[in-house]
């Protein structure tokens, strides 16, 4: 192992940054979507309150609020010496690096609705039907979340720990 990659930084990527995004985004994004479409028989594909919209807005509000929240749970981590920091000698300035985290967040949040959610989407209108019941949307949407929490948030947690060791 680099020294740039230590045993803890390691820790941090797979169980809190994979694992507890993973789990944590589940249960949330289960919660909001019972909240939302608790009195609904059924969400349809497409329309305001639909498959589509919600898969669109969570694609890119998760990296958001990911990037936003990641960054003060590692400052803070880095602070109290919970996380170690990336030795000075390791940290190599590049604009992308020095870019406030919320553009991060955005940046990421376009690409996963380019990306994963048109994707998902598309495939939805071809193969799928034109509705979900309740439950079967809950379970979707909570899943969707946790695939899209464990593709960013490693990246936006090592982001967040790069400019909290700069600091």
């Amino acid at each position: 192992m680099s020294p740039t990659f230590s045993q803890a930084h390691w820790r941090f990527l797979v169980v809190d940054e994979v694992v507890g995004s993973t789990i944590v985004n589940f249960l949330l994004n289960a919660g909001i979507a019972w909240f939302l479409f608790r009195s609904a028989h059924s969400v349809p594909l497409w329309g305001w309150s639909s498959i589509a919209a919600d898969t669109l807005s969570t694609a890119f509000v998760l990296p958001l609020l990911t990037a936003l929240l990641a960054t003060w749970v590692v400052r803070w981590q880095v602070h109290r010496g919970v996380l170690p920091k990336i030795p000075a000698a390791e940290l190599r300035s590049t604009v992308w690096r020095r870019r406030p985290d919320y553009q991060r967040g955005v940046l990421l949040g376009l690409v996963s609705m380019a990306g994963v959610a048109v994707t998902l989407i598309a495939l939805l209108a071809w193969l799928g039907p034109t509705q979900l019941s309740r439950t079967h949307f809950i379970w979707f949407k909570a899943s969707f979340a946790a695939g899209v929490g464990a593709l960013v948030t490693p990246l936006l947690g090592w982001w967040a720990l790069l400019d909290a060791s700069r600091r």
